[in-house]
């Protein structure tokens, strides 16, 4: 855990993170550890299975926990009693208890499932977030390589998958560090799939702003 300007972030391992001051928000839990303090709000980038597993989704909410997703993970979700599911696009803006949810596009432009198909079209609208909290910006870049949309996003700290293979290289995740000009980062998507913690490392040595490595929790 680290705290920043009065927000603790945890990182749970992938790109499972956990962010708090007076409210809870959790992002794409997966692999969980064990049940967590309910979140006020959670937020799944995709439909992914490693960023919309249910398994996890009920480690980390309540009946009162508001989820903002893609409409893509609405199926999966709706066989948990969730209260209140809301979805996004790329662009849409979410106040929720005094927690400002920003959808941002997150996408591949040359990790290819095949050849002429990436892992991530644009096309499919999955996101990235930004959550801000009493004035701290946090941006959750989701499943992506390093995109155009990245530039003069305002954020505080970033979280940045380095892992390659369906993501950002570290030293793709470095130049996104450039485009967004965080004043800290936090690698994240290694470990658990793909990708190690010297993907992180890498990226800390190249990155042009401060680097914190985590540990998951």
């Amino acid at each position: 855990m680290i705290e920043f300007k009065g927000l603790k972030i945890s990182w749970l391992g992938h790109d499972s993170f956990v962010i708090r001051n007076r409210k809870t928000v959790a992002i794409d839990p997966f692999k969980i550890k064990r049940q967590q303090h309910p979140a006020d709000v959670l937020l799944i980038t995709h439909e992914h299975f490693d960023h919309c597993s249910l398994d996890d989704v009920k480690k980390v909410i309540s009946n009162k926990t508001v989820i903002v997703a893609t409409p893509a993970c609405r199926a999966e979700l709706s066989k948990a009693k969730i209260s209140e599911i809301r979805t996004v696009k790329p662009g849409d803006k979410l106040r929720l208890d005094g927690v400002s949810i920003e959808a941002v596009p997150a996408y591949n432009l040359n990790k290819f499932r095949e050849p002429g198909k990436v892992f991530h079209p644009k096309e499919d609208q999955k996101v990235g977030y930004i959550v801000e909290m009493d004035g701290v910006r946090v941006y959750h870049a989701g499943d992506t390589d390093a995109i155009p949309e990245m530039k003069g996003l305002k954020t505080d700290v970033a979280l940045l998958p380095v892992s390659g293979t369906y993501v950002m290289t570290a030293e793709e995740a470095a130049e996104a560090a450039g485009l967004v000009m965080p004043s800290l980062a936090i690698p994240m998507h290694y470990g658990t799939i793909v990708g190690s913690e010297r993907d992180a490392i890498k990226f800390k040595e190249l990155a042009p702003c401060k680097v914190e490595i985590l540990s998951p929790e």
